[in-house]
């Protein structure tokens, strides 16, 4: 990766201005070329990552495991989602120190290269399962570098008046990834094993890479103005942290929440198998449920009324419910509206509080505390991984589905609790002042 910013920006590749019926016109995506390429880029890495460890659960339940698939698949899981919790303090060096296309572009194209390496393992024939493990390894490392480089990177790519809008379109590329990935990802085992699934991952990474290596960067100094570069002044995690007492009160409430909400993931394939006794086509319905939940969400969270912690107390109340109703009615439909109700509730509650962080937070410690952030919300989801893939051995689906809906209770009731301590984000100021 090339170290040095200014050969990765160009300063003259501000956007335009635009009269207002431009806006009115045509979305971000499209009258901003540069943050449409690279926001198309992350649709296609999150929806191959998504892919693969869909695709790669289900062939572990269905095909590769013949005992204790929940604790197979559960750490499956866990391996996926370790990288981003341990390397959170390379992550945020490196976002800092190198230029961010050259980050996002490196990132897409390694997780390419080790997914076409796989394919041609694959295509080969026996396969053993650690290979496939590392490969989630390697995939999920890459990815922990591509989020949160991509997040600190929108101000470099968008207006300060777009920022609100650009998080939307970020955030809901998780959704779509998680809509297009669910997708393909058990139907590609069903048809072509793990060979297509990895082919297919290997197109879109290095796509991604391609459109990534397309876009300019604009220069954003540190105090958010454009200009010339100048290094941020960079100061431990901790005290990132630690002068934001009301974001890291919110962030322990959704670390809280996710050992339950992660732990969908390892519940979808093992309810499919034992409980609907459906096939990789299940699968799909119900991944893609929750991704188009959490699409619809991403998009219309801003509407959603009252301040962030309210907000976000009432939709994790209803996710409890929406979580807890499979284990009461077990028909696919009720499983699927269900897990769509719960996506919608992420998508809502992500788009709000992402904007809201990416104002509060000062412009020189953004690469830190998204890297902190990813770090901190994901550091329950191995955890919950293994905890309930190991359950799932011993407890039937439809319990596992009432252990997360009551498990989500406290943490609903936490988030409300803050809404008196929390300051009004309509007025709260950057901690510490912009930098």
């Amino acid at each position: 990766m090339n170290a040095s910013p200014m050969a990765e920006t160009d300063a003259q590749t501000q956007p335009q201005p635009r009269t207002g019926a431009d806006r009115r016109r045509a979305p971000l995506v499209l009258r901003n070329r540069a943050f449409g390429a690279v926001w198309l880029g992350q649709v296609l890495t999150q929806a191959a990552v998504r892919m693969f460890q869909v695709g790669v659960s289900w062939w572990i339940v269905a095909y590769a495991v013949p005992g204790a698939r929940g604790l197979a698949s559960g750490l499956f899981m866990a391996v996926c989602t370790l990288p981003a919790v341990a390397l959170a303090p390379v992550v945020a060096g490196a976002v800092a120190r190198i230029a961010h296309r050259s980050v996002l572009r490196t990132a897409a194209a390694v997780a390419g290269a080790a997914s076409a390496a796989l394919a041609l393992w694959a295509y080969g024939g026996g396969l053993p399962l650690t290979t496939v493990y590392a490969a989630g390894l390697a995939l999920a490392t890459c990815q922990a570098f591509f989020d949160p480089c991509l997040t600190t990177s929108v101000p470099e790519l968008v207006d300060d008046a777009d920022i609100e809008t650009a998080t939307g379109f970020e955030l809901s590329t998780q959704s779509l990834a998680g809509l297009s990935g669910a997708l393909l990802g058990a139907l590609a085992v069903d048809r072509a094993g793990v060979a297509g699934l990895a082919a297919g991952c290997a197109a879109a990474y290095l796509g991604a890479a391609v459109l990534v290596a397309s876009a300019r960067f604009r220069t954003v100094a540190a105090d958010g103005a454009d200009g010339a570069a100048a290094p941020p002044r960079r100061r431990p995690l901790r005290r990132i942290l630690a002068e934001l007492p009301s974001v890291r009160r919110i962030l322990i409430c959704f670390t809280a929440a996710n050992l339950f909400t992660a732990a969908v993931f390892v519940v979808i394939p093992l309810y499919t198998r034992s409980v609907l006794f459906g096939g990789g086509g299940t699968v799909a319905l119900l991944e893609a449920s929750l991704g188009t939940g959490a699409l619809v969400g991403a998009f219309t969270g801003t509407r959603v009324p009252g301040r962030p912690t309210v907000a976000g107390a009432w939709c994790l109340g209803l996710m409890a419910l929406a979580l807890a109703l499979p284990g009461l009615f077990a028909q696919r439909p009720v499983f699927a509206g269900c897990l769509a109700v719960a996506g919608w509730c992420a998508g809502a509650v992500s788009v709000r509080f992402v904007a809201l962080f990416q104002r509060m937070v000062p412009t020189a410690d953004k690469p830190g505390f998204f890297a902190v952030m990813q770090a901190v919300l994901g550091a329950s989801l191995p955890v919950a991984s293994l905890v309930f893939g190991s359950a799932g051995d011993f407890l039937s689906p439809q319990t596992l589905c009432l252990v997360q809906g009551v498990g989500l209770l406290p943490a609903a009731c936490a988030l409300a609790l803050l809404g008196s301590r929390t300051p009004d984000p309509a007025v709260a100021e950057p901690a510490g002042g912009e930098r």
